[in-house]
Order: C-alpha cells, then structure tokens, then sequence
C-alpha cells in the first residue's frame, strides 16, 4: 500500500491474490527489507533475496539496527538518505554500499527507498527494494 502510494507502482502485478502477496513477496527475486521508527531503528522485514544478500537469518534480523547494514565510512550518507526520504516520501535513485553479516561489500543501484504508513496515513517506519547490486570484493 505505502509503495504504490508514494511511486504509483505495485511491488507485484496487481493481479496477484491478496492471500498471496505475503508469499510472493518473500520468494522475490528482488531484496526488500525495511526498518521501525525506533531512534535507532531496527530492522523489522526482510525477503529471502535480502536475508541471503546479507548473509542474516530471520532472528539475526529482527534484533539488529538497520544502519549495521552500511560500513561506518556509509553510515552518515545512509542518514542524509533517510532524511530525504522523510521529507519526500520516497526516493528512487538510491546508490550505495552496504556489507554483508560477515563483511562483504556490495554496491546496490537504483534503489528506491520509501516511508512506510498505516492505514490512517501514519508513519510506522522505512523500505528499501532494489534488484541492482554487485559485491566489490
């Protein structure tokens, strides 16, 4: 709902079955994770494709702040990010590094990056998906 509402675009062809989505969506091929409101967020969902990418199981993830996805060197341009899309809602041209659990370094590309909201249009956090990204190392 909070993608197609700041993009005009579905994560799935629209004509998948509600009951279905959840499924579809952790078996993509692309990566999509996402992150609370806490002061430091943590990282609340990710797909199959973002757990292996990261090299993180589900109880690894669930517990671990989602600026440990980005180097220390990163981690400022990954807040400038984060700010942007607070103001904007989303943005779809995200470019950067981020480490794997035991510390390899991919480049992802054309990310886009978006506020989560709830049913009353509230704010309950942060998105990612991307299907570019190349590891440097």
């Amino acid at each position: 709902m909070s993608f197609r509402h700041w993009t005009g675009k579905d994560l799935l062809e629209a004509n998948v079955a509600l009951g279905k989505r959840g499924r579809q969506l952790f078996d993509a091929p692309f990566a999509l994770l996402s992150h609370d409101t806490s002061p430091d967020p943590i990282l609340n969902y990710a797909n199959r494709t973002a757990l292996g990418l990261f090299g993180l199981g589900w109880d690894e993830l669930v517990v671990m702040p989602s600026r440990l996805t980005a180097q220390i060197l990163e981690q400022a341009e990954r807040t400038r990010l984060l700010a942007r899309v607070s103001a904007q809602g989303f943005i779809d041209d995200y470019r950067g590094v981020r480490i794997t659990k035991g510390g390899r370094r991919f480049l992802i590309q054309r990310a886009t990056v978006w506020n989560l909201l709830d049913e009353t249009g509230g704010h309950y956090g942060q998105a990612a998906t991307f299907s570019e990204w190349h590891f440097l190392d």
